[in-house]
Parts: structure tokens; C-alpha cells; sequence
């Protein structure tokens, strides 16, 4: 299984972006494209149906040693045995205040998203396995939500030195290399990929932007 620290490119299998093709169809497309990492987000699926996905994913992201994350559902991804969950800050700390918490070991590595600095520090205080940071930028995934600018990126590259982290919201091939100049050397994309004519190829682009800045010592 690749490394979390060794992956660079944090893709989506998102219910809103299928596209006709179902989550193992975009899975493959995704993993040969390069797709280092993968998450199931679907925010409006029943539990059984993300089972389902879940299930016809995890067969690809083993045979590409690569790790599936299911977002927001720890039970699930803990029966399943995904390797990561991730949650959001209203989620996790729902989940953390539980008197009977879903949050059992052992389970899943957790990755949580984050809107500013102090949310960073709390997610490290929380033992996050990575941090999302963003949106850096306006996104259609989370309408509404002003972006956060590469300000916080720039802190993230200087005060996240013992976590990994990645980068998201509204990434494209057009901004990306304004984010790696910023300080990000891990990337979450979704719609940039996702509503490409070619995720495969979308992934391998972005795969070459990353190329072109190493990751040195960097989380």
C-alpha cells in the first residue's frame, strides 16, 4: 500500500460528478490516471448505496496499492476496512462529543478538512493522520463558502511540518502551479477532473504539475 506521505494526488469518486459511469467505472479511470489516493464522497446516498460503491471500489485501490477513503462514515469504513475517513469539523467534533463514541480503535486513519489556522491546530491536537486545507479557492462543492487564498496555504507550508497535508477546492490545471509556488505539495481535485472530457488524462496532467516540484522535506 502506497504511503500516505508518497501520495500527492488526492482524487474523488463524487455522486454528484458520475457522469453516467458508475464509482468502480471512475475508479479505474482515476487509478490510471495516476490517482494516488481516492475518496467516495456522496453526500446524498442512503448508507447501503455507499456500501455498494465501496465495495466495488476497494478491489481497484488494493490491486493499485493505493488507499480508499469513504468520507463521513467511520462505522462503515471501519467494517470495510477503507483505510482512511475523512470528516468534516462539524462531523468530527459531532462524532468526538458522542458520550458513546463512534470514533473506536481500531479503525480507519482519519483525515480531517480545515478553513483556517486554528482548525489546523485542533485537527493536530486531535491526532488527524492529514489535514485538507482549503477552499483555497471558490468551489461548486461547497457553494457558498469563500475561499480561503493561498494566505493559508503559505501557513500550512509553514507550520504543518509534521502532518501531511493536502490543498483543495477549485484546483485547475489553470491555478495549480499558483498553489505548488504557494507551498502545497499535495493537491485534492475534484470537478477540474471529474468534469474533464478525460479523467485519466485530467489526473496525469496534474500528476505533472506535481512532478515539477519535489517534496523535499516537506509535509
Amino acid at each position: 500500500m502506497k504511503p500516505l506521505a508518497d501520495c500527492r494526488l488526492y482524487a474523488f469518486v463524487d455522486s454528484a460528478y458520475l457522469n453516467g459511469r458508475t464509482p468502480a467505472e471512475l475508479a479505474q479511470l482515476l487509478v490510471d490516471g495516476g490517482a494516488d489516493i481516492l475518496q467516495l464522497r456522496a453526500k446524498d446516498w442512503p448508507e447501503e448505496d455507499i456500501r455498494e460503491a465501496a465495495e466495488a471500489m476497494l478491489p481497484i485501490t488494493r490491486a493499485a496499492e493505493i488507499p480508499l477513503v469513504i468520507n463521513d462514515h467511520w462505522a462503515l469504513a471501519s467494517e470495510l476496512g477503507a483505510e482512511f475517513c475523512h470528516l468534516g469539523q462539524e462531523d468530527f467534533f459531532e462524532i468526538d462529543d458522542d458520550p458513546t463514541p463512534e470514533l473506536a480503535f481500531p479503525g480507519p486513519q482519519l483525515g480531517l478538512s480545515s478553513h483556517a489556522p486554528e482548525q489546523a491546530e485542533a485537527a493536530l491536537e486531535e491526532d488527524a493522520d492529514y489535514i485538507a486545507i482549503g477552499p483555497v479557492y471558490p468551489t461548486p462543492t461547497k457553494p457558498g463558502r469563500p475561499g480561503v487564498t493561498l494566505d493559508y496555504v503559505r501557513w500550512a507550508a509553514e507550520h504543518l511540518r509534521d502532518c501531511p497535508w493536502f490543498a483543495i477546492g477549485g484546483l485547475t490545471l489553470d491555478n495549480v502551479d499558483d498553489v505548488l509556488a504557494a507551498g502545497a505539495r499535495r493537491i485534492c481535485v475534484v470537478s477540474a477532473i471529474l468534469n474533464a472530457s478525460d479523467p485519466a488524462r485530467a489526473c496525469q496532467q496534474f500528476k505533472e504539475r506535481l512532478a515539477s516540484v519535489p517534496l523535499e522535506e516537506r509535509n
